[in-house]
């Protein structure tokens, strides 16, 4: 198992949170108008720069880029950790490296590993669209982590700007800077290479926000910036990119055809040229990708991979496949527990009510956590507005697209994360106005529930000195939770790079005991594996392992076994030590 860095055995975030929720609720109830006057000379602050729409959006993307950068001494810049990070990691230094595919490597066999295809050729299970952010950050800034980064900042910008399009400016402003403190500085979409959330979610927000844009003035612009949020889905969450689209191309055919203020249809074709010439431009360049990576460009990412590995399918009306070979007995054991059980725990109709009810939690916990809940007894007026009844009709489309679904991890949710904020803000706005004996409540509550948000995430900052606990081990559920991950993955950094300062090349054959977390895999290897100063690879058989070796006889080769306290790194038995060798 993984060691983090500062794994803690404290009180935990969550029930500082609902500690801190329940006495705000017991507080307002008593003393309504406590810290009135602070509140509004706080909320005077940012009324200029809600005003100034241009400056608000760009102020939100700073504020979460420079405070995000503020906190690496207490939160590094995230080492991989999961499956998913890895694959997505050979996506980048792939496209770093100016290829869409690597060929399938010799001794592929022991090379092979979790969400990665060796076959038709080396790559990534996943649809590119993080792959491309990762690649960037390496290229442009020298690190993979700072595309993560900026796509974070830009994300938080475009949900202010979006905002802007369905509610005030101040609300708008608002959305934006919870949208950092709650996405942008410690949830698993920053501080992971795993969830293209932030990728989709920027691409959900520039469609929402073009669409009553768009109505309202027709301006290839702001039919471009849809085209774009629209390719950004398409790359990275179709299938959820395509929920969304769906009532917003209603939304737009409506508008076009039957409108009263429809445009003619010469600036219809006009201004609808270009966007739609982005779109398709984006659709042929996936599927030459799909062509180049898998075969077909019809072929789309995850199928070959799954095919080659996995049993369980996506859907409730999907029947179990059969069991695949497993060269490896640590990968049937990754798809047996981590997706075949929960598959066929799932797949029965006793399970639908509660599987309902683990998807909302799940939503809840993330985009909510606790503070942000008060604003739920407001859900009948919220369900009535009319500002946001179309926002409604696509969470409703969401909410269908996930029950069919047997999975669902956060960033399944991310194209839709403008609109579930935009809705929580308007039911924030109708609290706001509740005055229960007349007495000022629901304006305290949500001036309150703030301050909870930003106490929470001073907390979540010194978590570690404060001795909080946060999931220890990667296979924890911390993706649930709006305070993410802790620093996950140090003992194989640190193993890799004592490794890489031995003279020569190594080659690391990994050996897992029989109690082994699959999910805390070791085995991945970069683009170049040939040219990698470290090539990790599985122990097989004896006549397999001494076939690996005479081939990299160029490489000093170590038994590594992870689930050694430490984890221990040894010479190979029969092999020579990189010293002798050279």
């Amino acid at each position: 198992m993984t060691s983090p860095i500062g794994a803690n055995h404290g009180i935990s975030p969550l029930a500082i949170e609902f500690a801190l929720t329940a006495i705000m609720v017991l507080t307002v109830l008593g003393w309504p108008q406590l810290g009135f006057s602070f509140f509004s000379r706080v909320e005077g602050l940012f009324m200029p720069i809600a005003r100034r729409r241009g400056l608000a959006v760009v102020s939100v993307g700073i504020g979460s880029l420079l405070l995000r950068l503020a906190i690496l001494p207490f939160f590094p810049i995230p080492l991989p950790f999961s499956p998913d990070d890895f694959s997505n990691l050979l996506a980048a230094d792939t496209f770093a490296h100016g290829r869409l595919t690597n060929p399938t490597p010799p001794m592929w066999t022991h090379l092979e590993s979790i969400h990665i295809s060796m076959q038709p050729t080396y790559m990534s299970m996943y649809f590119p669209g993080l792959g491309l952010i990762l690649a960037a950050g390496k290229v442009l800034l020298g690190n993979p982590w700072y595309g993560v980064l900026i796509a974070s900042a830009l994300m938080c910008a475009s949900i202010c700007w979006m905002l802007q399009a369905w509610l005030p400016p101040t609300w708008a402003l608002l959305g934006g800077i919870l949208a950092v403190l709650r996405l942008g500085l410690f949830s698993y979409w920053v501080n992971s290479y795993t969830s293209a959330g932030l990728m989709a979610a920027l691409g959900g927000a520039l469609v929402l926000g073009a669409l009553p844009r768009l109505i309202k003035t027709a301006s290839i612009r702001n039919g471009l910036v849809m085209a774009a949020g629209a390719a950004l889905l398409l790359l990275t969450r179709p299938y959820e990119g395509l929920l969304l689209c769906l009532p917003v191309s209603i939304a737009l055919f409506r508008w076009a055809f039957f409108h009263k203020d429809r445009p003619t249809k010469r600036v219809l074709i006009r201004h609808a040229a270009f966007p739609l010439a982005l779109i398709v431009a984006a659709i042929a360049w996936l599927g030459y990708y799909d062509f180049r990576a898998f075969g077909n460009p019809l072929t789309l990412p995850y199928t070959v991979n799954r095919a080659a590995y996995s049993m369980a399918p996506y859907f409730v009306w999907q029947s179990a496949r059969p069991e695949p070979y497993y060269r490896h007995p640590v990968m049937r054991e990754f798809y047996y527990r981590n997706e075949l059980n929960v598959f066929l725990a799932n797949h029965k109709l006793a399970r639908l009510v509660p599987n309902i009810l683990t998807k909302l939690l799940i939503a809840t916990l993330f985009f909510a956590g606790l503070a942000l809940l008060p604003p739920l007894i407001m859900s009948r007026r919220v369900l009535l507005d009319s500002r946001i009844r179309f926002l409604v009709l696509c969470v409703l489309v969401l909410t269908a697209g996930m029950l069919i679904e047997i999975y669902m991890i956060p960033h399944y949710l991310a194209p839709f994360t403008a609109a579930i904020y935009a809705i929580g803000l308007q039911a924030m706005r109708h609290l706001r106005l509740w005055k229960p004996d007349n007495k000022p409540v629901g304006l305290a509550l949500v001036r309150l529930m703030v301050g909870i948000c930003l106490v929470m995430s001073v907390l979540r900052v010194l978590s570690v000195p404060l001795h909080l606990t946060v999931h220890p081990s990667p296979a924890a559920q911390w993706a649930l939770m709006w305070y993410g991950p802790d620093h996950f993955g140090t003992e194989r950094a640190l193993t890799e790079t004592r490794l890489e300062q031995l003279p020569g090349k190594q080659l690391a054959i990994v050996r897992y005991s029989s109690q082994h977390d699959p999910y805390n895999e070791w085995v991945y290897n970069a683009a170049e594996i040939k040219d990698s100063k470290v090539i990790w690879a599985r122990e097989m058989d004896a006549a397999n392992n001494r076939e690996l070796i005479d081939y990299y006889k160029d490489r000093a080769a170590w038994l590594v076994q992870p689930d050694s306290q430490p984890a221990m790194v040894t010479q190979y038995p029969a092999a020579p030590i990189a010293g002798a060798r050279r």
